[in-house]
């Protein structure tokens, strides 16, 4: 039997982390251009996909599980 990793709770905890980072920017942006209504919902619908490029989950889950990035 091996022994559990820290890994997995500290990358939970760095994703948590920056998804909260991110949204707080995010929304804060938002109100600082004043968008309200459409605009507001499309500038989060375009910083959600946004997120996905900007941060690759595929190398953190991968160090996560292998303690490795690549």
């Amino acid at each position: 039997m091996h022994e559990p990793s820290w890994r997995k709770p500290a990358g939970m905890g760095l994703l948590l982390l920056g998804i909260a980072t991110w949204a707080v920017i995010v929304v804060t942006l938002a109100e600082g251009f004043g968008l309200e209504g459409w605009a507001s919902g499309l500038a989060f619908a375009v910083s959600g996909v946004a997120w996905l490029w900007l941060f690759p989950m595929k190398r953190l889950l991968l160090w996560m599980e292998t303690g490795r990035w690549r």
